[in-house]
């Protein structure tokens, strides 16, 4: 029956890759619609025929690696369980420690090396492919010490989910999940808080924006918005890559604008105010408030929902994936398995919720700062920098981008410019 079980699920994930294979490659038509070619927003007017190229080859690739890489996970934790590499661990930690605390940090270790160790390849070969298109600039060595402090974020992380989780499952079997999702909502607080303070700097180097004269002029803005803002941050990026961005991040006291400064070396000055006025917008109408409700809503079902099938899968095929009890360390791959088929089903959804909100900061930005021809050029020169496709193919949109594609940016820029010429001429 384990047999079986791992078969089909490497049969699922081989028929699965061949078709995002051939629709990202053969069947998906991502060129304009009619009524957009020669517009600002056709790559074709902004973009020489090289860079036309290098954004349809890159964004392919990209695309099916996104593709890959979630349901790979998936197929590692299967091998995981009905190979009985967890139970294995569990039952060394279970020798090795007296204290459950122990056991637990052993496991999570070893559970961890042993997935580290199985998605390497695919990371790597994303790395080396951001780095033939010029993406990345980041040297190797570099690229390896964000990987080990990815790990050890992720190990410190998981401990504490693993630890408590399982406390809970071994003190109330039935409405652990409830338990579980009530300490999660301040967990999840506190991590957005100290992220831009502790973990952010671990990567990279923040410190307020050099240029002081662009910096009077953002906190004028954000003033006039009623933003309580006293600096705005820029991190060096660009010892690692060429691409372009900027993003709000924290909470409450620690929450920071930041800019990547290859935007500000890429960009000019209206373009980055346009940028900023965009971020600000996400201040003033609470996105960020409104994504954690949203997060923890759905963290709630998706507990619930990992509750009930974990009883259910472990009461009907826990032999051949080797858990003995649903309140066994063993099972924590199946956890992790559950969880992360939830999300990838859901993530249509938030991505929806999430390219409304940045529709409405696109559309306060250019009502603020009222420069269309800033807010396209900047449009044009992100897809530039980062080699996006324009007009992506349907499920890459629904399942991958949290932002409206440009080509939408674009044209809603453009629909902006007309109805405001429109109503002057009415005047």
């Amino acid at each position: 029956m384990a047999r079986k079980i791992g078969l089909y699920g490497l049969l699922a994930f081989i028929i699965y890759g061949l078709f995002f294979y051939w629709y990202l490659f053969y069947f998906a038509d991502t060129s304009l619609p009619f009524e957009y070619q020669g517009t600002k927003a056709d790559p074709q007017t902004f973009l020489n025929s090289k860079e036309l190229v290098l954004t349809e080859e890159y964004s392919q690739i990209r695309n099916f690696l996104f593709f890959l890489s979630t349901p790979l996970e998936w197929l590692i934790y299967l091998f995981v369980l009905v190979g009985g590499v967890s139970r294995a661990f569990a039952k060394w930690a279970e020798e090795t420690a007296k204290y459950q605390v122990l056991r637990t940090a052993i496991y999570v270790f070893a559970l961890g090396v042993f997935t580290f160790a199985a998605v390497f390849p695919l990371r790597y070969f994303s790395y080396h492919i951001s780095k033939i298109y010029n993406i990345s600039i980041q040297s190797f060595p570099s690229w390896m010490k964000d990987q080990m402090i990815d790990f050890w974020i992720e190990f410190v992380t998981m401990f504490i989910i693993v630890a408590v989780v399982y406390w809970l499952i071994n003190k109330s079997k039935k409405r652990w999940w409830l338990y579980a999702w009530l300490l999660s909502v301040p967990f999840t607080l506190f991590m957005m808080f100290v992220q831009p303070v502790l973990i952010d700097p671990l990567y990279h180097d923040f410190y307020p924006l050099k240029n002081k004269e662009l910096e009077e002029k953002i906190l004028d803005m954000a003033s006039q918005a009623d933003i309580p803002a006293e600096h705005v941050f820029e991190v060096n990026k660009s010892e690692k890559t060429n691409a372009l961005n900027a993003y709000v991040t924290g909470i409450g006291s620690n929450s920071r604008i930041v800019l990547w400064d290859t935007t500000l070396n890429r960009l000019s000055e209206e373009q980055i105010l346009f940028i900023m006025a965009h971020e600000m917008a996400h201040y003033v109408e609470k996105h960020l408030y409104i994504g954690i409700a949203g997060y923890l809503l759905l963290s709630l079902a998706g507990l619930y929902l990992t509750a009930r099938l974990m009883d259910y899968i472990v009461k009907r095929w826990g032999q051949p994936l080797k858990i003995a009890a649903v309140n066994h360390l063993s099972s924590f791959p199946l956890f992790l398995l559950i969880l992360s088929v939830l999300m990838f089903a859901v993530s249509p959804v938030t991505n929806l919720a999430s390219r409304y909100q940045e529709t409405r900061a696109d559309r306060y930005a250019i009502e603020m700062t009222k420069d269309p021809d800033a807010a396209i050029e900047t449009f044009q020169e992100l897809t530039r920098a980062g080699l996006s496709q324009v007009h992506p193919p349907l499920l890459v949109k629904i399942f991958r981008y949290g932002h409206p594609t440009m080509l939408e940016r674009i044209s809603m820029i453009e629909e902006y410019e007309l109805e405001r010429r429109q109503n002057s001429s009415d005047k």
